[in-house]
């Protein structure tokens, strides 16, 4: 019986020690909640510093763990893309949807983005130079962090809630950001609590409000509710003149989210007179691999912006 658990523990191990080889990285706690700490890898340039910030979004259908920041192929992702051409990057992890909905992992990842923002003179970069970038829903809440209406809180007792939540520029791979109009066909994802449930991403359109009488966060069920609450996390309907360049790679067999998806934002992003790009993968689907090697021009445009 001893074998086979030495054997597993070696693998472990070894496992930890292939991802160590990849990058090394810093473990940094960006804010606690709720009794937990939330917390983000920091990826050191393994060339001279051009003191730009990458904030990477870890997050697939609005789940995060530290497992997905530390796979090998992430961290080797974020060498061959970012670290090897001098940028610092922060892997972010977001509360999970299985306890927290979407308008508490937007509100994590402005956390982290202030965190960073606050810290980075002792962190490595220049804080007027930040990008964001994230894949699928970690792409969503790129977009809704980049697009959010600017909101310091300078009467909180914490400094760092006294910086800037703002990017200064965006590179995302097939992100929801039209959960109102999901098909552009006027079908609504909010309130099709079946689907979420069959597409296993209801954590994430489980929105609750505090009751302070009872001393607990009470599910919302009303429509109306749930449509304004839906329609705020949705990038599309906050996109302004003021938001920062944006570079979307979608396929267009994509059958998980809707390519319609990335030409609406995008077309709205023209339309307010935002530096955009759009590239359309033909017969590509929901596949981060099927996006080379057009993702390597994320680097250039982060290179590009970033000024």
């Amino acid at each position: 019986m001893k074998k086979p658990v030495l054997l597993l523990l070696f693998l472990i191990l070894l496992k930890h020690l292939q991802a160590q080889t990849v990058l090394p990285f810093e473990e940094i706690i960006y804010g606690r909640k709720d009794g937990t700490a939330l917390t983000m890898l920091r990826l050191k340039p393994t060339v001279r510093s051009n003191d730009k910030a990458i904030v990477m979004v870890i997050s697939g259908a609005w789940n995060s763990s530290y497992y997905q920041t530390t796979r090998p192929e992430t961290l080797k992702d974020s060498k061959d893309l970012y670290t090897d051409k001098g940028f610092t990057v922060f892997e972010v992890i977001v509360g999970s949807q299985q306890r927290f909905a979407i308008p508490d992992q937007v509100e994590d990842v402005k956390r982290a983005v202030r965190y960073i923002r606050y810290n980075a003179k002792k962190l490595g970069f220049d804080p007027g130079l930040i990008g964001i970038t994230g894949y699928s829903a970690g792409g969503h809440l790129s977009l809704a962090v980049a697009t959010a209406d600017e909101k310091i809180d300078n009467t909180s007792d914490d400094s760092v809630d006294h910086v800037s939540s703002r990017v200064q520029a965006v590179a995302v791979l097939f992100p929801p950001s039209n959960f109102i109009d999901w098909d552009g066909k006027g079908f609504n994802l909010i309130n099709t609590i079946d689907l979420q449930r069959s597409s296993q991403v209801f954590g994430a359109f489980d929105f609750r409000k505090w009751n302070d009488s009872a001393r607990s966060y009470d599910p919302i069920s009303d429509t109306s509710a749930r449509n304004k609450i839906g329609k705020a996390i949705s990038p599309f309907y906050s996109v302004s003149s003021d938001d920062p360049p944006v570079f979307i790679i979608h396929g267009d067999a994509d059958n998980v989210v809707p390519l319609q998806q990335s030409e609406a934002i995008i077309a709205k992003f023209k339309k307010a007179g935002v530096t955009n790009n759009l590239i359309i993968k033909k017969g590509i689907g929901h596949d981060i691999d099927g996006m080379q090697p057009e993702l390597k021009q994320f680097a250039d445009w982060f290179e590009k912006y970033l000024k």
